[in-house]
């Protein structure tokens, strides 16, 4: 069978962002990540222990070429450190193992947080593609691509409507939990084509470097997650992180994500030094619009312009709730909506809802206390209690 896995570049382009930011600050940092499906499969994914096996052989194997090097260090925010040191990376299959609990498979990342951190997304896709291969294909992107032009046609038909002060503007955030690789493509391919005033680049890096888009991203849960280690005041970490990215990028991928523990603890932190420096926020979890009018309340607190600022939504978004949400916000803020599973994984077949988290790093648990309830993260319960208690968040979100 055809490898998952096409290019190392396929993965999200803040991998790459949060990857560098790592190894310049912390590269000696040790990291856990633990696969966990949060949803009852067709079948159990167990039976793919083999498949899944192989596909991370030969993962492991692959290697940056030459070309896709030179096209990371065309994008102004990549050191060339960095770079070389991508032309000597492979992942080391010591680092990685499946196992299976019942039905249920297990896979966990251990080792050097530089070596291990960039597991995830290519789990997360060779999971996912294995998982839909067993599928008819044919029926299942029939329906995928009669979906697919009703979005289109939802596009166009706003397109209609009064313009508003800010322009609509969405990207591919579809690449873990994606269908199959081959429709992926489809995916992004049609939408540039068909709607390029409003699609507007993928965190694909690979296909933005194939299609020549916009690659889209900064940082995710992991980076500040992993500052709960690093030796600051547990109280000061989320300061801390979003200190370390503004000293690596100067500027450049200015958009804070906001919900490691919760909206309200992030804008305790996200003082007037970090309101004026960070270009926006992101959004991935909790109410979006409760958490876009906290986002304007507290701009508006520190006498900051919020049209000069950028909302950016990424939780589980469908077209039609991403224009919902637009039409609430954007003659207020600029706004941006990363569609991920709705985009590249909308078929008859109930998709998968897999992750892969950090869970410890340098020895000790770290966690995520979501404002979605359900989306919190940590294997160590005594260390979730601490974290509520001190940011003082008790809520049900957890």
């Amino acid at each position: 069978m055809k490898p998952v896995v096409r290019s190392l570049l396929e993965s999200d382009l803040y991998k790459f962002t949060m990857w560098q930011a790592l190894l310049h600050s912390h590269p000696g940092a040790i990291g856990d990540y633990e696969f966990r499906c949060r949803n009852e499969p067709a079948y159990p994914l167990a039976e793919l222990k083999d498949d899944v096996e192989r596909e991370l052989d030969y993962l492991c194997g692959m290697m940056f070429t030459e070309g896709e090097v030179a096209y990371l260090r065309g994008l102004r925010f990549i050191k060339s450190d960095f770079a070389d040191f991508l032309t000597l990376f492979r992942f080391q299959r010591k680092f990685i193992r499946v196992d299976t609990d019942g039905p249920h498979l297990t896979i966990r990342a251990s080792g050097p947080l530089v070596h291990v951190m960039g597991f995830e997304i290519f789990v997360l896709y060779i999971v996912n593609e294995l998982y839909f291969r067993r599928f008819d294909q044919a029926e299942a992107l029939a329906e995928a691509r009669r979906r697919l032009q009703q979005k289109i046609d939802e596009l166009r038909a706003f397109g209609k409507e009064a313009p508003r002060a800010n322009p609509f503007e969405f990207f591919d955030f579809g690449v873990r939990r994606r269908y199959s690789g081959e429709w992926h493509d489809e995916v992004v391919a049609t939408m540039a084509r068909e709607l390029p005033e409003y699609f507007k680049g993928t965190s694909n890096v690979y296909l933005a470097y194939k299609l020549k888009l916009t690659p889209i991203g900064t940082m995710a849960h992991e980076y500040l997650q992993a500052h709960q280690s690093f030796g600051t005041r547990l109280r000061d970490f989320q300061k801390a992180a979003l200190e370390n990215w503004v000293q690596e990028y100067r500027g450049d991928l200015g958009t804070a994500l906001t919900d490691v523990v919760g909206m309200d603890a992030f804008l305790a932190d996200f003082d007037l030094y970090f309101a004026k420096l960070f270009d926006g926020l992101r959004q991935d979890s909790g109410d979006p619009v409760v958490w876009g009018e906290k986002a304007l309340a507290h701009y508006a607190k520190l006498r900051i312009d919020a049209r000069t600022k950028r909302l950016v939504f990424s939780d589980s978004l469908t077209v039609p709730r991403a224009l919902e949400l637009y039409r609430h916000f954007a003659d207020r803020v600029m706004t941006g909506f990363g569609i991920g599973t709705k985009l590249t994984n909308d078929t008859p077949h109930k998709p998968l809802n897999i992750v892969m988290k950090l869970v410890r790093c340098n020895g000790q648990p770290v966690a995520k206390l979501s404002d979605t309830k359900g989306k919190s993260q940590s294997t160590d319960e005594t260390f979730i209690a601490y974290l509520r208690q001190v940011f003082n968040k008790y809520d049900a979100g957890d």
